[in-house]
C-alpha cells in the first residue's frame, strides 16, 4: 500500500504555498522531508491531514489509489493517516487516558466494536511499557504542564496506539534537548514497522542520527526539488540550504521531483 501525493497545489488564505508536490511513501518506508523555514513542509503535513485552512486547488492525495482530498480529517484517520504536531495543544480538564481512548476508538474501522475500558487499559499498558513510560502519565491533563519532551512522547504514544498505515511527524525534534531527542527518536523507532510508512519533517540532520530514513527529500519554495538517500541530509548539514538555491541557479535547472544530486 502507498501514500501518493501527485502534483499537489494548495493555498492558505488565497496564497499558493504548495506548487506541485510529488511524493510516494510505501508502508514500511521512512522518508525525511527537509527544507528551510517557509518552504511548505508544515503546509504539506496539514494539507495531507485535511485541515480546513489549507485549500487544495489541484492535485491528488491517494491512499491505496483512492483520492482522499474530499474527506474530512476524521475520515482520513480511519483510512490510516496520523499527524504528530509540531506544537501539541494543551487541554485542561481532559485526561490523557480519556483523550487516547477517544483517539483510539476513532481510528478503528467503521463498524468495528470498540474495546471495553478494561481491554483498552491492557492495550495502553502494553504501549507504555514498549515506550518506557510511566502509567502515571495517563492521569495528567492533556499536555498540561508537560515539558517539550513529554509532549512529543505523548504524540508517539498516540501513534503507537493507533498503528497508522502512514504517519506524518511534523518537526518532532523541535524544541528538544539532546536527551529528550534521543528518547523520542527511540520511541519512533519502536513504533515504526513494516505496516507503517513515515514522513519525518525536520530542519536539521540531528534526529536522523537516531531515526534512519531510506529516503531524504528537500522542499524549497513549495516543491520537492531534490531526493536522495541519507547522504543528502549530511550534505545539507554541511552546506546549508542556501547551497540548494545556489546549485539550482548555477545549473539553471527547473525544480523537478525525484532528481538526485
Amino acid at each position: 500500500m502507498q501514500l501518493e501525493i501527485k502534483e499537489l497545489h494548495a493555498s492558505v488564505e488565497g496564497k499558493e504555498i504548495l506548487k506541485g508536490v510529488n511524493l510516494t511513501i510505501g508502508q514500511g518506508e521512512t522518508h525525511a522531508l527537509m527544507g528551510p523555514n517557509g518552504s511548505g513542509k508544515s503546509t504539506l503535513a496539514y494539507t495531507v491531514m485535511g485541515h480546513p485552512k489549507y485549500q487544495v486547488t489541484s492535485g491528488e492525495i491517494l491512499i491505496d489509489r483512492e483520492n482522499i482530498v474530499g474527506l474530512a480529517p476524521d475520515k482520513r484517520v480511519k483510512k490510516g493517516l496520523f499527524l504528530a504536531f509540531q506544537y501539541p495543544v494543551s487541554v485542561q480538564g481532559v485526561s490523557m487516558f480519556s483523550f487516547l481512548r477517544a483517539a483510539y476508538n476513532n481510528s478503528r474501522p467503521a463498524g468495528s466494536e470498540p474495546p471495553t475500558i478494561f481491554e483498552f487499559k491492557e492495550v495502553v499498558a502494553e504501549k507504555l511499557k514498549m515506550l518506557s513510560m510511566n502509567d502515571s502519565f495517563l492521569n495528567r491533563y492533556l499536555n498540561e504542564g508537560f515539558s517539550g519532551g513529554e509532549k512529543k512522547r505523548a504524540e508517539i504514544l498516540q501513534m503507537a496506539l493507533m498503528q497508522p498505515k502512514f504517519a506524518v511527524l511534523d518537526e518532532t525534534d523541535s524544541g528538544l534537548d539532546i536527551d529528550a531527542l534521543r528518547i523520542v527518536a527511540e520511541g519512533i523507532n519502536r513504533v515504526s514497522g513494516p505496516q507503517t510508512g513515515s514522513l519525518l519533517i525536520t530542519h536539521y540532520q540531528r534526529i536522523l542520527k537516531y531515526v534512519k530514513p531510506q529516503f531524504v527529500h528537500v522542499m524549497f519554495e513549495g516543491r520537492i526539488i531534490e531526493s536522495g538517500g541519507e547522504e543528502l541530509s549530511r550534505l545539507l548539514e554541511e552546506k546549508g540550504y542556501t547551497w540548494i538555491k545556489g546549485y539550482r541557479e548555477e545549473e539553471q535547472v527547473p525544480p523537478q521531483t525525484g532528481q538526485t544530486l
